[in-house]
């Protein structure tokens, strides 16, 4: 039976890693909120480029499905962007994405697949499972990233997908829909389905001027809609 002096000592202990827990939740708590700001703040910007973008394109008709990005690589191999965190304590985060991933390769037996990875956890979880990454996007860390490194992966992936190795780019990330509620999502990044963005033929907006065109306008948009998606996830 413990003597009194190893219970004071107990509790002692469970004492100062209630106060540390503490200290961790309120850090963990602001860092959260500036990343919910920064979700929220950055879907109006998004929402009117993907429209913008799905406007000209119903302008531009059949026009749209000529365009490299939006048709199918040459290429047999999918190149999967996988973002995850950093760093652990953040419950089953990770390991959901992760799961998300096994599945997917399931479906897809056979598949040859290279990876592009955001966060160390998902390079940790891949090359534990000697898997090769192809790239490793390290800088700036995921804590400090912005619109500019979001821009640049996409650019890569934009790049290598013109490259022929691939048939198609998919991302693979955790969609924040509330504070309590982050759904992990595989979604379609390459080749853009024309068919998604056929629009209303800018019929809503009236007898609108477009200088220079609406296909050189289109193409100029196409990359920044790219950008917003990666940026998002």
């Amino acid at each position: 039976m413990a003597s009194i002096r190893e219970l004071r000592s107990r509790i002692k202990s469970v004492g100062s890693i209630r106060q540390i827990t503490r200290a961790m939740e309120m850090v963990a708590t602001t860092k959260l909120r500036r990343f919910q700001e920064r979700a929220v703040a950055s879907r109006p910007y998004s929402q009117e480029v993907t429209g913008m973008v799905t406007r000209l394109a119903g302008m531009l008709g059949g026009d749209v499905g000529d365009r490299p990005l939006f048709q199918k690589g040459a290429g047999s191999r999918t190149l999967i962007l996988l973002v995850t965190s950093d760093r652990g304590l953040c419950g089953a985060y990770n390991s959901n994405v992760f799961r998300v991933l096994e599945t997917w390769l399931k479906e897809h037996p056979g598949k040859e697949v290279d990876y592009y990875v955001y966060g160390r956890k998902g390079y940790q979880y891949l090359t534990r499972r000697g898997r090769e990454v192809e790239r490793f996007l390290v800088e700036p860390p995921l804590e400090q990233t912005d619109y500019r490194a979001a821009a640049r992966a996409a650019r890569l992936c934009s790049e290598a997908f013109l490259t022929g190795k691939y048939s198609d780019v998919v991302v693979l990330y955790t969609a924040f829909e509330s504070v309590v509620r982050y759904v992990p999502k595989v979604v379609p990044f390459l080749p853009i389905e024309a068919g998604t963005m056929q629009g209303d033929g800018g019929k809503s907006g009236g007898d609108v001027i477009l200088e220079p065109d609406a296909a050189t306008i289109f193409d100029r948009l196409v990359p920044r809609y790219l950008e917003t998606r990666i940026y998002n996830a």
